[in-house]
């Protein structure tokens, strides 16, 4: 079988997902039972088709299809590495969110229509992390965004779910106007919109660095494209807003329709390794939006929204790893956070009923200044001693140092609350053992990622003396937010932090600026009457709608 027909093969999954959305048209209502065993036997064989390409790929490497277009710019399918691990993680939650989502929108008298959206935007998100073409991707890129905005409305009659919908569409134009900047400048360089050719060309130890200084202003559209795409400050608003929505679309949404603006930036990543301003756009803004949305996130009451924080706040931390150059973390970051969204969203409803159940009272703390600088040694000792273990070179791997340096600083959390609240001997041996296998976790699995992924990422540069600089003020002000946080419990209280913590739950209102902007804050009459004068009708809306999330988490987990 020719390298053209094994690279076809993936497309057959895209396809039954797309064969399923046709078919909601003529089954969209209440018992669409055509629709749904098309969407589950899509999901399996999206299943099977990915263990199968995963194969194809450890024995043939890049596979890649013969070009539908003209003038090298087109319709290409290309599997890789870095393509089946997004396959397959998309083929996991796919079949997960599609199974929960029979059992939780059952009865509904639009199941069969919102089925076919579902499958129409997973086929979307397909083909965008299959394609190896300029074209395709532009194209695919397009579609994930217009086909999420009809998954945001499937509710018309509620504002908020309007409101945040409008939004999300501006910010996506915005996007894609990036993006299609970024290829043109990209195809008018390279001369061609391959993918293989492009990277190819970059890594040409013949071409030297002053001729691809045109790759700059791409490498910066990209940069905004992918912001724009994963909800990064002051653009955030709209996510934490989508909580209208069914909560299928929320952890489609939030596992893997933001991954795009990671994903992105990883599948250019050559482009970005060349440029000296992308890299530090994506440094500033996704550090400063990671710190912002994760202090924002613990002032929130609402799970759903926190939940939203959570998300920008992690889209803000692997766009500011993509910048330091550490792909291989980022990628690892996406796939783990993915996973971890998708089962928060989907069990969210229970959520609350398990906290009421189990509450734990945790030891008081001492606020002894001598545990707390101990737990901080011990913290730093353990992470210095891991990096040592795998051989971390500090000359050479810089950013690899600072990226586990922000990543292990959670085990100061972890560790001085034990020392500090004088609690048994065996559980601070458990705690400082939980800490070394989280230390010793994080560089073994970037390490494996790193050999799984190695020949779709460039390697690890030593940065310069501009961006050394910022790597350490990032480093620096995490670590003093952290540190902050850990000293918050003994210390007095004061209404300053209050008020501080109120402007921070609201997210110092940027986000109502923005509404301002895009006319978010004048609905039309009809919401505006179902919003005041029907509030009994919603109130038996969302009864039934819990009742429902219950039952689809117990039948689904």
């Amino acid at each position: 079988m020719t390298e053209n027909l094994l690279s076809l093969i993936v497309l057959v999954s895209p396809l039954a997902f797309i064969a399923t959305a046709i078919a909601s048209w003529f089954q969209p209502g209440k018992f669409p039972h055509l629709v749904k065993k098309l969407s589950m036997a899509s999901a399996s064989l999206t299943l099977l088709i990915a263990t199968y390409s995963g194969f194809l790929v450890y024995k043939y490497g890049l596979l890649q299809s013969g070009l539908l277009g003209f003038e090298k710019i087109g319709l290409a399918i290309r599997i890789d590495p870095l393509s089946i691990l997004m396959f397959g993680m998309i083929a996991l939650l796919g079949y997960v969110v599609l199974k929960f989502s029979l059992n939780y929108l059952d009865g509904d008298p639009r199941q069969g229509a919102f089925i076919g959206r579902l499958t129409a935007t997973i086929a979307s998100v397909q083909l965008l992390v299959l394609s190896a073409n300029l074209g395709l991707l532009f194209i695919a890129w397009v579609l994930t965004s217009l086909s999420l905005h009809r998954l945001l409305i499937f509710y018309p009659d509620r504002p908020r779910a309007i409101v945040a919908a409008r939004k999300k569409f501006i910010m996506a134009r915005l996007g894609d106007l990036s993006l299609l900047g970024a290829f043109i400048l990209l195809y008018s360089h390279f001369h061609t919109g391959d993918l293989e050719s492009i990277f190819q060309a970059i890594k040409d130890p013949s071409i030297s660095v002053s001729n691809l200084s045109g790759l700059e202003v791409a490498a910066v559209l990209l940069a905004l494209a992918a912001i724009l795409k994963s909800a990064q400050f002051p653009t955030h608003g709209w996510l934490v807003e989508v909580m209208e929505t069914p909560t299928p679309v929320s952890a489609l949404l939030h596992a893997g329709l933001l991954n795009a603006g990671p994903f992105l930036i990883s599948r250019m990543a050559f482009v970005m390794s060349e440029t000296t301003y992308a890299p530090v756009v994506l440094i500033i803004c996704g550090g400063f939006t990671g710190l912002f949305a994760s202090v924002t996130f613990l002032t929130q009451p609402s799970v759903k929204t926190a939940l939203g924080y959570s998300s920008v706040a992690h889209m803000g931390f692997m766009l500011m790893v993509c910048g330091l150059g550490v792909y291989p973390a980022a990628m690892l970051h996406l796939v783990a956070h993915s996973f971890y969204k998708a089962h928060s969203f989907l069990s969210s409803g229970s959520v609350i009923d398990v906290v009421r159940a189990s509450k734990v009272a945790l030891p008081k703390r001492r606020g002894s200044l001598v545990r707390i600088v101990g737990g901080t040694f011990l913290a730093l000792t353990i992470y210095l001693g891991s990096s040592m273990l795998w051989g971390i070179d500090p000359t050479e791997e810089l950013a690899l140092l600072a990226t586990g340096a922000i990543i292990v600083m959670g085990l100061s959390q972890m560790i001085i609350p034990a020392l500090d609240s004088g609690v048994y001997v065996s559980s601070i041996l458990r705690t400082c053992v939980l800490a070394i296998g989280v230390a010793v976790a994080f560089f073994s699995l970037e390490e494996g990622t790193h050999h799984l992924l190695h020949s779709q990422l460039p390697g690890l540069s030593q940065p310069g003396v501009a961006t050394t600089l910022l790597i350490g003020i990032v480093v620096l002000i995490y670590g003093g937010v952290v540190f902050l946080q850990i000293l918050a419990p003994v210390l007095p209280s004061n209404p300053l932090w209050q008020k501080i913590a109120i402007h921070f739950r609201n997210g110092w209102y940027v986000n109502a600026l923005v509404d301002r902007l895009v006319g978010a804050l004048h609905l039309p009459e009809s919401n505006k009457l179902f919003s005041e004068q029907n509030l009994p009708f919603k109130k038996a809306i969302h009864l039934k709608e819990e009742k429902r999330h219950k039952k689809a988490v117990i039948e689904t987990f």
